[in-house]
């Protein structure tokens, strides 16, 4: 039995292309899944994605979390389904076919005049057109879903199971047909959700205008009000004070000016004059002068009002109402029976009667209306104000606040539900339960459902042309019922237009039943994933109870407002609890230099880019280990190839070495089996880790946490590499087989093989390469893909923690050791005569007894010895300090100074070191010198070099003698051979004959360490001379 060599320069990329293809050959995935079948479930939902575009990092930072946790409990025994699915309806893909099609910035008439059929149809071809693109990404990353038979929320099975959710929360009354004020989308022509609304929020810096309203009945009197929207004045019907608030009367040149009192110094500009102190409600119902009047109304308007939502905090204490535009405008509206002034239209351009500024896009007309208020005498002055404003998810147009009527499903209804719900969820991290979540929850509006648009679920509603009856369907054999086979589209189409033409007569009145015009929001679909993917109720009722609740989801943490809140919703409505039980929302990809990735700014990163040239394992190993998943994280290629020579090098290196090895000697590990106990102190310690390592890495990956797991398994490899493996060397180089070497195969062969199956959640390739290799090359019966084998069980009577600690405290002394040596400028490869430990406690001292050969092997000194303390390895100078005890004491600071220089430097330091003053009497005056006046410098003893940290101390010995110097020669003669042997590109096991040319000081080296030389170089000859 051989393993196959391996090649230290490695290509990780053509190492996964050949293991994928072992994969799709053998059907790997599908076999992990049969061999589970009927273990417990874990159940995991995939967040559809949006098909209609090119992957992003971002997406494989996404992909790379779904695909740890279900590979883990895979191999922990537990079935995972992971279902795929895909997003196809909503603004997403219509944007991109009205691109195609050149109709951005024409509106939906374009779309109408091309045709509802023509347009949906390149709706779905759009859909699918990059799917093939996301599963070739997903494939070669790694990422195994199910895409055989993935859910697709277009599909008429999907839709038809979205309309049965919808009846039923139709029949506990919570959808309803409102007129209220909403964020819409003048470009797209649809009102927008609350989530979809806080997923576009950016901050703006625009003109805002204190303008000011004549009272009617006192000429020269004015409401001084503020707005960062002018284009909403001519809606104006009321001003708005807060009974709360004082208010002031001010004298300004001519004018007489009413504001809130606190606001004074901050709204006016100039010298003014308080006339006197007015109370809210001595102003409310006070009218004033319209500033238009472009459009009749036959409630009385244009009067004070009063409103609790005032404040102080800005403007000017008095709020101008406009209830077309905005929500709490509306609320006083409604409350004081104020007219609605609709003076924009559906594309967001000034009505007819508007007729300065008719058919203009409103946020182009705010300068002009300002200008006009100016030219009036009406405007105050302008400022400028940066604040949050939301923009079209899609589109990234500024959404405008419109009253129109449209559907909401009464969420508001529900909201302990919500909360309740929620308190059952684990979030990772933590604070998003109370908080990003929980707080958007807490502050749930009615969720606005209805879209006016044309590629998207149709809302089931049909309403009675005659009287008004409406009724929610919630099945296609129910309309069916209702409307006849004959009048259903065939083939059956649930979309738009053809849904549209389905009529039947009403119930009521025998008037035709007609569906209202619009579709849904498309996060409802996604949200009803849990239900829909399954086509229940109306089939897989089995499936879907075997699959409800998720154990986990994992998307952006944006998603709080997005797909975790819509499943959320969802489910609480339907079922009154949560879908999923444990979520990680992740942070955003950004570029190299911390930096928003975006095509203007050119810093990209493309996701092949970086595959290409470091394969996928290193871009998921980068994911997990820059930073926890909520946070941010810069990327780039260079920043991935920094993992690579971190860790997968490293670990591709130990793995090298040992088959290298391995192969020379013949080494079978079914041969052979050395119980621990018979092994090494350092056999032992690598044992310790590795349990120790399999402990926390199954613990965190249990709990939810990848980062902690995949640092801990980093930190092993790290250590088998710089610690175990060095320091085994020459057990693997000496050519007998004693139990010494075979403890060291077994040791090294059991870390990697137990290595690999850890890695195989986090790196699937890299772990499928060394298993194979590894383990079904010594053992053909062995699982087929270690990614179907059990993950690795923690043995706790290995895990000797004091053996662990103590080897910690090894390292620790042997980094100081260096140190030593760097300031002493002497090579590692110098042989020293001796180093001296201090350690912080006896206990301590007593424990590295046995682990001396470890120091002084790695230090390359000859013995070992340990100093009671810190002061007895170097020399202490103990001086006041000239400014402070020189201020202090003046003419007698000289004598200080000598006296202090003759006593005792070492205890003096103690004292000082120990927080303790010094008091001496210096020509008959008491002198009191505290630490913080002193300098205390340390010098090594004549002859050391010294380091110390955390209470240890190092010092090493730098005396050299001419056996010494002659030892360090014969290493640096070794290391230079060994150089040529690989430059040359000789086998390890190949023997040579060194010819050699030396002068008087190295023919002495070749003379007494020849031998040494000869056996480290694999030399069956040193010849001297040419």
């Amino acid at each position: 039995m051989a393993f196959h060599e391996v090649n230290s320069k490695v290509n990780f990329t053509k190492l996964e292309e050949r293991v994928l293809q072992f994969w799709q050959d053998q059907e790997i995935f599908r076999k992990s899944l049969a061999q589970r079948q009927d273990a417990p479930r874990y159940v995991f939902y995939e967040g559809p994605p949006t098909a209609n575009g090119l992957p992003g990092v971002h997406h494989v930072l996404g992909r790379v979390y779904k695909d740890t946790l279900p590979r883990y409990h895979t191999m922990k025994g537990k079935l995972v389904l992971r279902k795929g699915g895909w997003d196809c309806h909503g603004l997403p893909v219509e944007i991109e076919v009205e691109k195609e099609l050149g109709f951005t910035g024409k509106g939906k008439q374009a779309i109408e005049d091309y045709g509802i059929a023509a347009f949906n149809a390149l709706c779905r071809e759009s859909v699918l057109r990059y799917v093939r693109e996301w599963q070739r990404l997903s494939d070669r990353i790694g990422f195994w879903i199910d895409m055989d038979d993935p859910y697709m929320t277009m599909t008429n099975g999907y839709i038809e199971s979205v309309w049965w959710i919808l009846k039923q929360i139709w029949e506990k009354d919570l959808i309803y047909q409102g007129y209220k004020v909403v964020p819409y989308c003048a470009r797209c022509g649809t009102p927008l959700s609350s989530h979809e609304v806080a997923q576009g929020y950016d901050d703006v810096t625009e003109p805002s205008i204190y303008v000011k309203f004549p009272l009617r009945d006192q000429p020269g009197t004015y409401f001084l009000a503020w707005t960062t929207t002018p284009w909403t004045l001519p809606g104006n019907v009321a001003l708005a004070v807060n009974p709360q608030v004082t208010y002031a009367l001010v004298q300004q040149g001519e004018d007489k000016l009413i504001l809130a009192k606190d606001l004074l110094p901050h709204a006016l500009h100039g010298e003014y004059t308080v006339l006197k102190e007015l109370r809210a409600k001595d102003l409310v119902g006070t009218h004033y002068h319209p500033l238009y009047t472009f459009l009749p109304a036959e409630q009385d308007h244009a009067y004070v009002v009063a409103a609790d939502y005032v404040t102080t905090a800005d403007g000017t204490g008095i709020v101008h109402i406009a209830p077309a535009f905005g929500a709490d405008d509306m609320e006083v509206g409604k409350e004081n029976d104020l007219p609605v002034l609709q003076t924009v239209d559906l594309q967001g351009r000034f009505i007819e009667a508007v007729t300065p500024w008719r058919e203009m896009w409103v946020k182009d007309a705010d300068p002009l209306i300002t200008e006009d208020l100016e030219g009036r005498g009406l405007l105050y002055r302008v400022a400028t104000h940066t604040h949050s404003y939301p923009f079209c998810w899609r589109c990234n147009t500024p959404l405008l606040y419109y009253a129109r009527a449209t559907w909401y499903i009464e969420t508001s209804k529900v909201k302990q539900d919500l909360l309740a719900n929620n308190e059952k969820i684990e979030w990772y991290p933590a604070h998003i339960k109370d908080g990003r979540f929980g707080d958007w929850l807490a502050n749930n509006v009615d969720w606005a459902l209805g879209r006016d648009r044309y590629w998207g679920t149709p809302l089931p509603v049909w309403r009675c042309e005659g009287c008004g009856h409406m009724e929610c369907l919630g099945s296609v054999a129910e309309l069916m019922e209702k409307a006849g086979p004959d009048k259903l589209p065939d083939p059956l189409d649930l979309h738009r237009p053809y849904i549209d033409d389905v009529t039947y007569p009403c119930p009521e009145c025998g008037e035709t039943m007609q569906r209202v015009p619009e579709v849904i929001d498309c996060w409802f679909d996604s949200g009803s994933m849990p239900v829909a993917q399954w086509h229940y109720p109306f089939e897989g009722e089995e499936r879907f109870r075997d699959q409800f609740p998720a154990e986990f989801i994992c998307e952006g943490i944006d998603q709080t407002r997005g797909w975790f809140y819509s499943l959320h919703a969802i489910s609480t409505l339907l079922f009154n609890e949560p879908c999923y039980l444990n979520c990680i929302g992740f942070g955003h990809v950004l570029d190299g230099e911390g930096q928003k990735m975006s095509k203007s700014k050119g810093n990209i990163v493309r996701p092949w880019d970086v595959i290409n040239a470091h394969g996928a394992d290193a871009m998921r190993w980068y994911f997990y280990t820059a930073s926890s998943p909520d946070l941010p994280r810069r990327f780039s290629t260079e920043l991935v190839g920094e993992s690579v020579r971190q860790f997968m090098l490293t670990l591709w290196n130990t793995y090298a070495f040992f088959v290298t090895y391995a192969n020379i000697d013949h080494f079978n590990p079914l041969e052979h089996d050395l119980p621990a106990a018979e092994r090494s102190a350092l056999d032992r310690w690598a044992l310790a880790e590795l349990n120790s390592t399999v402990a926390e890495v199954d613990e965190g990956l249990a709990g939810y946490d990848m980062t902690g797991p995949a640092r801990r398994i980093q930190q092993l490899v790290d250590d088998l590499s710089n610690w175990y493996v060095r320091r085994s060397r020459r057990r693997f180089w000496k050519s007998e087989e004693d139990a010494d070497k075979v403890a060291a195969y077994l040791t090294l062969y059991e870390c990697l093989v137990t290595i690999a199956k850890l890695l195989a959640p986090f790196t699937p390739f890299l772990a499928e390469e060394l298993y194979q290799n590894l383990v079904r090359q010594a053992n053909p019966k062995a699982p087929e893909s270690v990614h179907l084998c059990d993950f690795p069980v923690a043995d706790p009577a290995l895990v000797d923690q004091k053996l662990m600690a103590d080897t910690r405290l090894v390292m620790h002394l042997v980094s100081l050791g260096h140190s030593a040596r760097s300031q002493a400028a002497i090579k590692v490869r110098q042989p020293l005569a001796e180093a001296l430990v201090v350690t912080r406690t006896a206990e301590e001292r007593a424990s590295l007894q046995g682990l001396v050969d470890q120091i002084t092997g790695e230090l390359n000194v000859k013995a070992l010895g340990f100093a009671g303390a810190e002061q007895e390895l170097v020399n202490y100078e103990v001086s006041p300090k000239p400014r402070e005890v020189g201020r202090k004491y003046k003419a007698l600071y000289p004598k200080i100074k000598a006296a202090v220089a003759a006593m005792d430097a070492r205890a003096l330091a103690a004292r000082f070191h120990a927080g303790e003053s010094l008091t001496l009497t210096v020509e008959g005056e008491a002198v009191t010198l505290a630490p913080e006046e002193v300098d205390v410098w340390s010098r090594p003893k004549e002859g050391y070099a010294v380091a110390e940290e955390g209470g240890y101390t190092v010092a090493i010995s730098t005396a050299l003698t001419d056996e010494l110097v002659q030892e360090g020669f014969a290493r640096e003669v070794v290391r230079r051979i060994q150089t040529m042997r690989k430059d040359a590109g000789f086998r390890i096991e190949d023997t040579i004959t060194v010819w050699y040319d030396a002068d008087r000081e190295l023919a002495r080296v070749f003379a007494s360490w020849g031998e040494v030389i000869r056996q480290e170089t694999l030399a069956t000859r040193l010849v001297e001379g040419p």
